[in-house]
């Protein structure tokens, strides 16, 4: 398995130039990148021809791998949608992280899951035709992408080297619980490609604009709260995983120096957990 630092944080914080970028993820560990290819990301899709190969270059100079890549991409007709898995391929990136698909409310889902799958048969032609595969990754919310089960109707019938499930058991907590992750492991495990990694915890915030009090999502170390990562790994290691595990160190409100020695502890907490395992 290869673990792999998500550049979105690096990006958030302070804007860092790539070159720093890779100084950052190699001097914590990682053997590579899951860089950012969408609006807001270190590579702008409209740009990705020219400037996807040059990001790939300057993180294979530092030694680290390039080998998946998270775009916004949910439909093959697109603008920069074939350009992005052209130019992919060229960087030898293995897979490609796809874009979010918004529930539109009650009432809507199965017209959405049709149309969805629609654009998925695009995007798996892509797939094939660039030899890169194609993820849709679990994220709790408003998203079709939010409970495993609906992932595997939208996965259902493809064959997985070319469009698989990128699993990302914290959001698959959040949104189904503490037996929802394994269920939805057991129900994905011949589509999972990619893991994501973070944690998490639930606290009572007030609302600003409303006053009220809500519950919001906050993100924690690996090692502490709800995700049971040892037993996460364990059913992983039964279907035989051995893709890429992207964590994700998205901790809001850190500077730079803080941000990199708590992904550092993340990092070998996660690394002792596959040891162990």
């Amino acid at each position: 398995m290869r673990i792999l630092m998500f550049t979105k944080m690096l990006k958030n914080i302070g804007n860092l130039p790539l070159e720093r970028v890779a100084d950052c993820i190699d001097e914590v560990g990682f053997d590579g990148a899951d860089l950012t290819v969408r609006p807001g990301g270190y590579v702008l899709p409209e740009e990705a021809s020219e400037a996807l190969p040059k990001a790939v270059s300057i993180l294979k100079s530092k030694g680290l791998e390039v080998p998946m890549i998270t775009t916004s991409v949910t439909n093959p007709e697109e603008s920069y949608a074939e350009e992005i898995f052209r130019t992919a391929s060229k960087c030898e990136v293995e897979y490609i992280k796809l874009g979010y698909w918004r529930y539109e409310g009650f009432g809507t889902l199965g017209k959405q899951l049709e149309k969805t799958r629609k654009q998925l048969d695009g995007i798996y032609a892509l797939s094939k035709k660039y030899s890169v595969t194609a993820t849709i990754h679990t994220h709790a919310g408003a998203f079709l992408s939010a409970d495993p089960a609906l992932v595997f109707i939208l996965l259902r019938d493809y064959d997985p080297e070319w469009l698989g499930a990128y699993i990302d058991p914290g959001h698959m907590f959040a949104e189904i619980g503490p037996s929802g992750w394994e269920m939805g492991i057991d129900l994905l495990a011949p589509y999972i490609r990619l893991v994501a990694v973070k944690n998490y915890r639930w606290s009572k915030v007030i609302d600003e604009q409303t006053g009220q009090k809500r519950w919001k999502v906050h993100m924690m170390p690996l090692k502490e709260e709800i995700v049971p990562w040892p037993e996460v790994f364990g059913c992983l290691k039964k279907i035989g995983f051995n893709g890429c595990i992207s964590v994700h160190s998205e901790y809001e409100d850190f500077d730079l120096g803080k941000l990199i020695k708590q992904t550092k502890e993340d990092f070998n907490y996660l690394k002792n957990v596959l040891r162990n395992i």
